[in-house]
């Protein structure tokens, strides 16, 4: 197809698209500079002691990610960071005026609960974790005031130095307390630093304060600072209860960077934060969940190192954090726990009512209650419907009132199957690739993903006008005297206003909070049909002026959807080496399919408000051939592209087994690996066959004909262990594991076992974690009639023995589901296909004392009980192992050691 031989109106047609490529190029640029942060101004490190300075913040991050050598429980690293954190809180206690009170105190805390989590019932217990808390307000407070918590986990994931995840969190937090007392500032209401030491291992350390603080009452209101990334975006994914946080966020950030549709999203992502224990589960306490999205790469990665932060991010968190902070300091709506349960809801209703919030491009906040959405985001439904009506009596000779219904019916119908074509198109494209190519060839170059998938999306957006036009030609019968070309338009216009339109009512009547795209869709569509109609006056519908005035009138509405979109796809793309490798042959498509279906949903919301009134310029078979050849083009290009490196790793788990007998016996030896993407272990040992060699794998591997590890390999992991569905066993040598620890983890009886009257047995256990030095969890799996479990907190035999807050007295009925007294979840069992139900305990803290508990069973049927200890410390040959893996790829490796006892 040579532009030289095309028509005139194809050539205007070419223009006209590369017109509008230009100006959504451009759109594209400021939303990647927004994303990141290049429209911010790092603080250098000398910035005035009254201003909040991103090089001073990543100093600390450097200490806690470089300088000390891991912040894992069970590591010293994470003693080490507490002991920084509290050095640094005193260092700033120091300087604080005689105006300020500044409290500064190390808490240990322990306890145990039940928790859902990823489908599954998990009961946890845990000992000596260290929380770091500094308290600040004035001379004149009292200790019973209302405070504002500000939170953030020091600790960091196994094999991760926790650059952002989360010393990016403490960092912000440490420049944020110094900032107060510096600045003379003195907060009318206290303000709560909790530096907590557990989260990676399921939010405990934030559990032991809510639980065990004397200040937990006093909690008025909160912030938690997260990371699932290394910058960027520093979004509120979370807020509530009620609306009130929200508001306070909207009003006081200086960078806002807020959606309420995060909401929406956030309950199916797999994940959690702290945020869960101060609202949800232990506690009703307004707060925000705020959470770095960019660099989603190097989430729990050995790549999560300081040079990773994205410059800017640290400066708009921080400056955003103290504004956000005297907001809520200063809000009389701050009440401790007694005040708020007292409180009149109905005339507090953004204490329990939540709104609609969204920003734009961080410049500014748009808010609104949900009682204002109801008539927001149903008054586009209502205008669409009112308008057939509207047209007729304009001119009621011309067209009857059904015809007019009928022609805006079938614009609904036209924009709906260009939106599913806009999303199958790319689907189908993804997969047929898939034939010649790796899966994921874009997850390094992620603007590949864009120039493989917006193309044929675009082509799919504009098919069924095109082949309406087209049917209407070959009958014979001219469009124009069907229905007058305006007319036409206008039909298609309100078509496509319609479906927005009722995609914002879907929202709001299903309860989410996300329809305020759409519903800034539809007011920009008004207002640009507006400027439309005017300029046709001007230049008529054959003018390739009109339409461009209409995309300009819309531009401030596509540049935030851009915006928005850009978001949702960049942390699909990125979480992608993440989601879990599904069992072929599906999990062999997943990444791709997924990617392709949301470009192509966002390409609608892009591109769709723009296609009625242009289509009549774009919709020709010229361009809809030459949107193919530069996907089919893009499609083969990706192929030749390898679809990792060190900017964007593969993610590979590697464990080495050990299988003991109790006591100091070494039964066998294993190393499981597992990869956590679509590209399966035969990616992994063509292009690193260093590490096939060294596993015995051969140079014909094949997944299908490799040993399976079985589901309790994985023990230690659990309920991560979801994710490494696709993984192989390989025989392994114990080496000279037994030269290395004294003592293994077992698990004995230390005192007969008592029977009652009911028939009831109790057996009484004490678990020795052995000599292992850096141990991160220990995992119990108890199978059998099980029905009831008391464990202490690990004191030395012959002390008396504490004993915790957990105590599950389990029903008979192990299909029973998991219910709450007195607001604990009581665990519900795990049903393995084919096995008796199962409870499983995580242990975590302090692995040199023992712990002492014990198990009833309800029948003389035997309790086995499965143990896995995971052991951050490799031997030799393991390091040599995870050694040969390419610099592509991110290893996790490990030990763990397995060990059943029947009881």
């Amino acid at each position: 197809m040579a532009f030289w031989k095309l028509s005139s109106g194809d050539a205007t047609g070419f223009k006209f698209l590369f017109s509008i490529a230009f100006l959504y190029a451009l759109m594209v640029s400021i939303a990647y500079c927004v994303l990141h942060m290049k429209h911010i101004s790092p603080l250098p490190f000398d910035a005035p002691l009254d201003r909040f300075s991103e090089a001073r913040a990543v100093e600390h991050i450097r200490v806690l990610a470089e300088e000390i050598d891991g912040r894992q429980e069970g590591r010293p690293g994470l003693r080490e960071a507490a002991t920084y954190i509290k050095s640094q809180l005193e260092m700033v206690k120091e300087r604080a005026g005689p105006n300020l009170r500044v409290e500064v105190e190390e808490t240990q805390v322990d306890g145990s609960f039940s928790m859902m989590f990823l489908g599954h019932s998990i009961s946890l217990g845990y000992r000596n974790h260290t929380n770091i808390l500094m308290r600040i307000s004035s001379m004149h407070s009292l200790d019973t005031d209302a405070s504002v918590l500000m939170n953030a986990h020091y600790d960091s994931p196994v094999n991760s130095p926790g650059a952002g995840d989360c010393g990016s969190c403490v960092a912000s937090l440490l420049e944020v307390a110094r900032l107060v007392v510096d600045s003379g500032w003195a907060p009318p209401q206290p303000i709560i630093f909790l530096f907590n030491g557990a989260e990676e291992l399921f939010m405990l350390g934030s559990h032991g304060f809510m639980t065990q603080h004397k200040l937990k009452d006093t909690i008025g209101a909160f912030v938690n600072v997260e990371a699932s990334g290394t910058g960027g975006v520093d979004l509120v994914c979370q807020s509530g209860p009620g609306s009130w946080p929200s508001n306070v966020y909207s009003q006081a950030a200086v960078y806002p960077m807020a959606q309420s549709s995060a909401q929406d999203v956030f309950p199916v992502i797999p994940g959690d934060t702290d945020y869960r224990m101060f609202s949800d589960d232990y506690g009703d306490i307004p707060g925000l969940d705020i959470i770095f999205l960019r660099g989603g790469y190097y989430y729990h990665t050995s790549f999560d190192t300081v040079d990773r932060i994205l410059p800017g991010s640290m400066q708009a968190r921080g400056e955003n954090l103290i504004s956000v902070l005297k907001a809520f300091t200063s809000s009389s709506k701050l009440k401790v726990a007694s005040e708020r349960k007292s409180l009149d809801m109905d005339a507090n209703k953004d204490m329990v009512e939540r709104a609609v919030f969204f920003d734009y491009l961080t410049l500014f906040m748009v808010y609104y209650p949900r009682r204002v959405a109801m008539v927001l985001h149903n008054f586009p439904a209502a205008l669409f419907f009112f308008a057939p009506f509207f047209l007729y009596m304009r001119d009621p000779e011309i067209h009857p009132l059904l015809s007019i219904f009928w022609a805006f019916l079938k614009g609904v119908i036209h924009h709906t199957a260009g939106i599913l074509l806009g999303v199958i198109f790319p689907v189908l494209f993804s997969v047929i690739r898939l034939f010649f190519a790796f899966p994921m060839s874009w997850f390094a170059h992620l603007y590949l993903a864009f120039l493989m998938f917006i193309p044929c999306s675009f082509f799919g957006l504009l098919l069924p006008i095109t082949i309406s036009d087209r049917v209407a030609h070959c009958q014979g019968v001219s469009s124009k005297k069907i229905m007058k070309v305006e007319t036409r338009v206008e039909a298609r216009f309100w078509g496509a206003f319609g479906l927005y339109a009722f995609v914002t009512s879907a929202h709001f009547f299903a309860g989410l909070n996300g329809g305020f795209l759409t519903f800034v869709i539809c007011i920009s569509m008004l207002l640009g049909w507006i400027v439309f109609c005017l300029s046709v006056k001007s230049y008529g519908h054959d003018s390739f002026k009109s339409p461009m005035f209409y995309v300009i009138a819309l531009v401030p509405c596509l540049l935030y959807s851009v915006y928005f979109c850009g978001i949702l796809a960049l942390l699909l793309i990125e979480k992608t080496g993440m989601m879990g490798a599904v069992p072929p042959p599906y999990g062999f498509y997943l990444a791709d399919v997924a990617v392709a279906a949301v470009i192509g949903a966002v390409t609608g919301l892009c591109v769709g408000p723009i296609i009625p009134i242009c289509s009549g310029w774009l919709a020709k078979a010229s361009i809809l051939k030459f949107l193919l050849h530069f996907t089919v083009v893009m499609l083969a290009v990706s192929s030749q592209l390898f679809p990792y490196s060190k900017d964007a790793p593969k993610r590979v788990v590697l464990q080495h087994t050990f299988f003991s007998a109790g006591g100091n016996e070494i039964t066998g030896s294993s190393y499981d690996l597992a990869v956590i993407d679509s590209n399966s272990m035969e990616f992994i040992f063509k292009h690193a066959p260093e590490v096939a060699e060294e596993l015995h794998a051969g140079p014909s591997f094949s997944l299908g004909n490799t040993e399976v590890s079985p589901q309790e390999a994985w023990l230690a992991l659990f309920p991560i262990s979801c994710v490494v569905t696709t993984n192989g066993r390989f025989p392994a040598k114990p080496n000279k594991i037994l030269e290395r620890y004294s003592q293994l983890p077992h698990l004995k009886t230390h005192k007969p076992p008592t029977t009652f009257d009911n028939g009831t047995r109790r057996v009484y256990l004490e678990l020795s974690l052995g000599s292992l030095e850096e141990i991160w969890v220990s995992v119990l799996n108890v199978t059998g009639p099980l029905s009831g479990w008391s464990f202490a907190d690990g004191k030395p035999p012959g002390q008396t023995q504490r004993p915790l807050s957990l105590f599950l007295s389990l029903s008979n009925s192990f299909t029973k589901k998991p219910s709450s007294r007195n607001g604990l979840i009581i665990a519900a069992p795990e049903h393995p296909s084919g096995g008796p139900p199962s409870y499983i305990l995580r242990l975590s803290g302090n692995s040199s004392e023992k712990w002492i508990f014990w198990l009833e069973a309800n029948s003389k049927e035997e309790l086995r009980v499965d143990l896995a200890v995971l052991d951050q410390r490799l031997d030799e040959e393991t390091t040599r192992l995870k050694s040969l893996f390419p610099g592509w790829s991110d290893v996790i490796a490990y030990s763990s050691f397995l060990s059943s006892y029947s009881f």
